[in-house]
């Protein structure tokens, strides 16, 4: 059964998120380490978006609430961080997106960002589905590692019902054993079917070892090109990736990060790949 009620294509000024649509991106860095790091990896990020003509939403968070150590660092927090987010639109004329983790910041988060994001822990949430549907922003949801795909339509229905079509899902892997994840591409066309909204992939957090590191997680950078490319290779509305200047100096998911100067040569071979397989669909 098809979704029904979620906008099939969901625009942010020129970016624009369709599963028929040429290849969009979410891009940046885990968390807002400062405002000077933010703003250099958001001129970055616009400068490659630019030269390869693509569309792309800034993505950074101000709080990293699931880290795997009570020690781990967490990011700047909501209050330094929103006149940040409010600069990065301003000055680079870029759609943000943050997590979002407790009702009460839906509302001041969605008065300087574009995109709300559903952590995957808490994407069954329903008090804070309905508290990000009512801010009138787009909400990114993604997949929690323990749902089926079609299990999400379910959550689609929650934003629906909150009065909010402007849906993307993110597929970001399952569970497969102990701090290991596996991509099943079957995923992407199943919930673009079961909820009728633009599918992300999240080629970065779908390499990494949940607590693989005793006490943060490990990844493995060097399958995000592979897992983007299957993924893209199927036909989707876009690609999160995470990309950091200097990652293995990160203060989170530095191992399944993309080197930024990395980044501009995977968008390319994406776009190559997102051309083929929507000629092929059409």
């Amino acid at each position: 059964m098809s979704g029904s009620g979620a906008n099939s294509v969901v625009t942010l000024g020129d970016v624009r998120f369709g599963n028929d649509l040429p290849l969009a991106l979410i891009a940046g860095p885990c968390q807002m380490e400062s405002a000077a790091h933010a703003l250099e990896c958001a001129a970055a990020i616009k400068e490659i978006a630019t030269r390869r003509s693509i569309g792309v939403v800034f993505k950074t968070s101000f709080d990293k609430a699931n880290r795997t150590s009570i020690k781990g660092a967490r990011g700047m927090g909501l209050k330094a961080a929103l006149p940040v987010f409010a600069e990065i639109r301003e000055r680079y004329g870029m759609p943000v997106l943050t997590d979002v983790h407790e009702n009460d910041q839906c509302a001041p988060v969605g008065e300087v960002v574009d995109i709300l994001q559903i952590p995957a822990f808490l994407c069954r949430q329903t008090d804070l589905l309905i508290a990000a549907a009512a801010t009138g922003r787009v909400v990114n949801v993604k997949k929690g590692q323990f749902l089926a795909p079609w299990d999400m339509k379910n959550v689609v229905a929650k934003l629906i019902e909150g009065g909010n079509p402007n849906v993307l899902v993110t597929e970001r892997g399952v569970s497969f054993g102990y701090n290991t994840l596996v991509t099943d591409m079957r995923a992407l066309p199943i919930m673009a079917e079961t909820t009728g909204a633009p599918v992300i992939f999240d080629a970065t957090h779908s390499v990494q070892q949940p607590g693989g590191q005793g006490t943060s997680s490990g990844g493995q950078r060097e399958f995000v090109p592979v897992l983007a490319r299957a993924a893209v290779a199927v036909g989707i509305a876009g690609v999160f990736v995470e990309t950091h200047p200097d990652p293995d100096k990160a203060p989170s998911d530095g191992p399944n990060m993309v080197p930024l100067n990395e980044f501009e040569a995977l968008v390319a071979r994406l776009q190559a790949f997102d051309r083929v397989a929507k000629d092929r669909a059409n």
